[in-house]
């Protein structure tokens, strides 16, 4: 629990995430760096950045005008679920609170007036505005919600059996675990409806079909509730990427998940606040500048299908296509995680990454992690 809008930790804290959210910012919008696998560009994980990136301006906000402020210190590093919770209630009501509340240039004006009458600082009148600026803010809706609902970001054919092919994107915030998540399957879709629509006589994409992506939802009309609805069921960090990727498979009788992606983000540290490593955390408090004591970690997780039985049509029963998902049973944590294959990566500023160095820890620390290090706007990988 972080008590007070004026504690250092706080500002620390907030100021720390800032800094993170940016370097992932400038390690994810790099020009060629491609997600492992799959040919998509990094820089789609940008609007979920972003969408934290909001979160915490509104939580910073509002620790303007009330009492405390809890993250997950012991764990994930990430604000506690109850605050994602509260964000999401709060946007639900903001119209009709903003309203209650003076406008911003009046308020600065009774503060102004305030400070020269009173000669004393207009605390009332500062939680007003604390309070204003957190409900503008989050009015505009782009947070990271419990559920981030699926967008479409890309269709093409596949060549081989003409499919539709979809690539999608969600996002989830585990309560449990206070992780941000973001999934990213690739999904064949073998429904009349959507060959009609988006293949042409040639097995091709439709030339003369306007696609306006990215698309909210998935692309397919008649399923798109239903997919909502899937995600918010299957988005648990409790599931692995292989009972989702198999669950849908079994759902959608005409959706054919080849490969789902999950970026799990996080645990954060940050020096003197988070609790989640003794030795990281020791090391991170003798690190000069407070603004350069924090590493942010994720996880990269994916599952790909390496087989798809076909359907069988009888004359008393039939069954649809089942794909064969793919674990890396040779590889204990692979299996663990339930997945084909996964990697772990570690942003961290130059000046921590010196100081872990210097104590002869960061061989031990990352481990089989992939480390960036940033400097200002510059990203060195694999160092």
């Amino acid at each position: 629990m972080l008590p007070s809008a004026n504690n250092a930790a706080v500002t620390q804290y907030f100021n720390t995430m800032a800094a993170a959210l940016n370097g992932m910012d400038v390690y994810f919008s790099q020009p060629n760096l491609m997600l492992p696998g799959s040919g998509l560009a990094g820089r789609l994980l940008l609007p979920y950045i972003e969408r934290l990136r909001n979160s915490f301006t509104c939580w910073q906000n509002r620790v303007g005008f009330m009492e405390q402020f809890r993250i997950s210190r012991a764990e994930s590093g990430f604000p506690v679920f109850q605050s994602v919770l509260e964000l999401e209630n709060d946007r639900n009501g903001a119209e009709k609170r903003l309203a209650s509340i003076p406008e911003p240039d009046v308020l600065r004006r009774e503060m102004a007036d305030f400070i020269l009458r009173h000669k004393e600082f207009p605390a009332t009148l500062q939680t007003q505005m604390a309070e204003r600026l957190y409900l503008q803010q989050i009015r505009k809706g782009e947070i990271f919600s419990p559920f981030v609902l699926p967008e479409t970001i890309h269709v093409s054919v596949n060549p081989q059996n003409s499919r539709p092919v979809y690539v999608v994107t969600w996002g989830v915030f585990d309560g449990p675990q206070t992780l941000p998540m973001i999934y990213i399957a690739t999904i064949e879709d073998s429904s009349e409806n959507v060959d009609r629509l988006l293949v042409g006589p040639d097995g091709k994409l439709r030339h003369d079909v306007d696609i306006p992506l990215p698309i909210g939802g998935l692309l397919n009309p008649e399923l798109a509730t239903r997919f909502d609805d899937f995600i918010v069921r299957n988005g648990a960090y409790g599931l692995t990427p292989a009972t989702i990727a198999s669950n849908l498979d079994k759902d959608f009788e005409t959706l054919h998940p080849k490969l789902l992606r999950r970026i799990v983000l996080g645990p954060f540290y940050s020096s003197g606040i988070t609790e989640n490593n003794a030795r990281i955390n020791d090391i991170l408090s003798k690190v000069r500048r407070d603004e350069n004591a924090w590493l942010m970690s994720w996880t990269m997780q994916e599952i790909f299908s390496k087989n798809e039985r076909p359907a069988s049509r009888g004359f008393f029963s039939s069954t649809p296509a089942v794909q064969e998902f793919h674990i890396e049973t040779n590889d204990l944590e692979a299996a663990r995680m339930g997945v084909s294959a996964y990697e772990k990566h570690a942003l961290v500023p130059h000046e921590a990454y010196q100081a872990l160095y210097a104590a002869g820890e960061a061989t031990a620390i990352f481990g089989n992690y992939k480390v960036h290090v940033i400097s200002g706007r510059q990203v060195v990988s694999e160092v």
